[in-house]
């Protein structure tokens, strides 16, 4: 009897643990997703857009001084500047020793003084045409009454013309005239020549032209071109029809020498 009590008692007491066990024991239910199995590599995706530009960063060091270049080639003729102001006038040079004293002066014969003097005149007188013939035929050299034209028939850039001018005593033609206009247009056209250069450039201003000894030109009126800005050249050209026309300066081509004969000229401009 004692040995069924203690049995029941025994299964009633594992029945109630087995209950507190189970009433007492919770569940704990989670939403986390436990991390699978690596996947396979995926594909390489297209190029993203050009990002911003970041801020400037400092200026870096110096660099070293690099190597000189060659030499360039020679630039074109600038513009021809305005005519400078006269400088001061020099001091007096000193007297010179007096010359030695003449003969003694005889009566004069009148009549064979004469006949000598008129032979002289004759002589002159075909000296003069002598000369003429050497400079108009065999020199080719045009003359007015105050000045002597020379066509130089060797082809020069402008630059180089107005210093071979200078070193034969003169300049570039500057004709300032209607009639020496025409006489070395007349010099052009019997050369067989179309344009040669003359002593006239752009000048350093908007209004006009200026000669090579300084004096502006303004009247356009003779031109071929009438704009002094036609993009052709700072130089100046005359033709064999006695037009003038723009030309550049790097060009080559012949040109006409001036020569003064009686220094004080009071010339009529254009």
């Amino acid at each position: 009897m004692d040995g069924q009590n203690f049995n029941r008692n025994l299964f009633l007491f594992l029945f109630l643990c087995n209950v507190y066990l189970y009433c007492t024991t919770t569940e704990v239910c989670s939403n986390s997703i436990l991390p699978g199995s690596k996947g396979d590599p995926g594909e390489v995706g297209t190029e993203g857009e050009e990002g911003r530009m970041g801020k400037t960063g400092p200026p870096g060091q110096r660099g070293l001084t690099g190597r000189y270049g060659e030499k360039g080639e020679i630039g074109r003729i600038g513009k021809m500047g305005p005519k400078g102001t006269s400088g001061d006038k020099g001091q007096e040079g000193i007297n010179g020793l007096p010359g030695l004293k003449g003969k003694p002066g005889t009566t004069c014969d009148c009549g064979r003084y004469r006949n000598v003097v008129g032979q002289m005149d004759i002589n002159i007188s075909k000296l003069k045409n002598a000369v003429k013939f050497l400079k108009n035929v065999v020199l080719g050299i045009r003359e007015t009454e105050k000045m002597f034209y020379l066509l130089v028939t060797e082809a020069r850039r402008y630059q180089e013309s107005l210093l071979n001018c200078k070193l034969r005593g003169g300049s570039l033609a500057m004709p300032r005239t209607t009639e020496t206009n025409t006489l070395l247009a007349d010099y052009i056209r019997e050369a067989d020549l179309t344009h040669v250069f003359i002593g006239l450039q752009v000048g350093v201003t908007e209004v006009g032209y200026m000669y090579v000894d300084g004096n502006p030109f303004l009247n356009t009126t003779v031109w071929s071109m009438q704009s002094p800005r036609s993009g052709k050249g700072d130089c100046v050209q005359l033709g064999s029809t006695g037009a003038w026309s723009q030309a550049d300066c790097g060009a080559t081509q012949y040109y006409i020498c001036e020569f003064v004969k009686i220094k004080n000229t009071s010339a009529t401009y254009f």
